[in-house]
C-alpha cells in the first residue's frame, strides 16, 4: 500500500516542479528523491522546493533583462544544518560546520535564440553562519535564499556603472 502513495507523491513533486517554470526562470528538479536533504518528510520536502524555486523566479524578474530567460535545473539540494527529531517533531539545528548549504544546478540563459551563458555548479556558502542576523532571521530558507542570491547577482546581474 506505501508504493502506491509514494509513487503519487513523487508524481506531485514532479507536476509542482513543471508548474515552476512562470516568468523568465524556468525551475526543474531533476530526480528530487535522490536529493541529499530537501526536508525531513515528502511535505516538508515539496515546500522546500517550491520556496527555492520562488525565489529565483524572484531573482528572475529583479535581474534578468528584457527578452532574457533563464532555465534552472536543480541536481542536488543539502539544506543548512541537520535534521533531529524531538518529542515535538523534527527541529533543524545549525552549527556551521559540515552543515552547510549546497545546491547544484545546471543552468542555460538565453537571450532570444542565443545562449548567453550555460554552466553546471554547486553553489555553497562556506561561511554561512557569520552572516550578520537581520529582520529575516526567521525566514523559511534564510540561509539558502541569501546565497543563491548572491550566486545569482554574481552570474546574471547587470554590470553597475564605475563611477
Amino acid at each position: 500500500m506505501r508504493k502506491p502513495l509514494y509513487a503519487m507523491a513523487s508524481c506531485a513533486l514532479v507536476l509542482a516542479a513543471t508548474a515552476a517554470s512562470a516568468g523568465p526562470v524556468d525551475v526543474s528538479f531533476v530526480e528530487s528523491t535522490r536529493f541529499s536533504d530537501a526536508g525531513t518528510t515528502r511535505w516538508d520536502e515539496e515546500g522546500n522546493l517550491k520556496t527555492l524555486a520562488t525565489h529565483l523566479q524572484t531573482l528572475g524578474q529583479r535581474y534578468l533583462a528584457p527578452g532574457q530567460t533563464l532555465k534552472v535545473e536543480v541536481l542536488d539540494v543539502d539544506l543548512a544544518g541537520m535534521s533531529y527529531p524531538t518529542s515535538r517533531g523534527n527541529i533543524r539545528v545549525a552549527r556551521g560546520r559540515a552543515d552547510l548549504p549546497r545546491i547544484t544546478l545546471r543552468y542555460s540563459l538565453q537571450g532570444g535564440d542565443q545562449v548567453l551563458r550555460q554552466g553546471e555548479e554547486t553553489v555553497t556558502d562556506l561561511d554561512y553562519m557569520n552572516h550578520i542576523r537581520d529582520a529575516s532571521e526567521n525566514e523559511s530558507l534564510r540561509h539558502e535564499k541569501r546565497m543563491l542570491t548572491q550566486w545569482f547577482q554574481a552570474r546574471f546581474a547587470p554590470a553597475r556603472p564605475r563611477g
